[in-house]
This record gives structure tokens, C-alpha cells and sequence, in this order.
């Protein structure tokens, strides 16, 4: 890949080719493997294992979240605005 300025960018995620996404996948499990080798890390009564580890779980229910969620269809857009707006005009 190549920036607007012409040097080379390593891939911000999975979504070039499958050598991309493999390479991708390979650095991200060596990246989690160094930090399983840090033993305050992964300890929630220290207090960066807590920081940490809070962030990895946050970071995981995030990426589950939107997987899993679709976009409403104009139908189920209308009725949540609705619903806002009746809110909205009761407060």
C-alpha cells in the first residue's frame, strides 16, 4: 500500500488480499503472544493489568457488537426517530 505522498503503509486492518490478511493476522498474534508474556498484564488486581485487560475486553465486546449489527431499513430509521422525537418533546 501506498500513502497519498508515495511511501509504503502497512495495512491498518484486514481488508486487502489474503496474503494481506494473513500477514495481518500472524503480526496481531505475535502482538497478543508478548503480551501474554507479561504477567502484570493480564493480572486485573494490578492496576495497568486491570487498565488492560478492561480495554481488550471492551475492545472485543465492540468488535462483536458490530458484527453482528445492521443497519436499520427506512421503516425501522422512522421509528426510532419517532420515538426519539416523542421523547425529545416530553423532556
Amino acid at each position: 500500500l501506498k500513502s497519498a505522498f508515495g511511501s509504503a503503509v502497512a495495512p491498518r486492518g484486514p481488508t486487502g488480499s489474503r496474503l494481506e490478511q494473513k500477514r495481518y493476522r500472524e503480526q496481531t498474534m505475535a502482538m497478543a503472544d508478548k503480551l501474554k508474556s507479561l504477567p502484570f498484564i493480564s493480572d486485573k488486581n494490578n492496576p495497568i493489568g486491570w487498565f488492560v485487560q478492561g480495554g481488550l475486553e471492551f475492545a472485543a465486546d465492540s468488535r462483536r457488537l458490530v458484527q453482528r449489527c445492521t443497519k436499520p431499513d427506512a421503516k425501522e430509521f422512522k421509528k426510532i426517530a419517532v420515538a426519539c422525537s416523542i421523547g425529545f418533546a416530553i423532556m
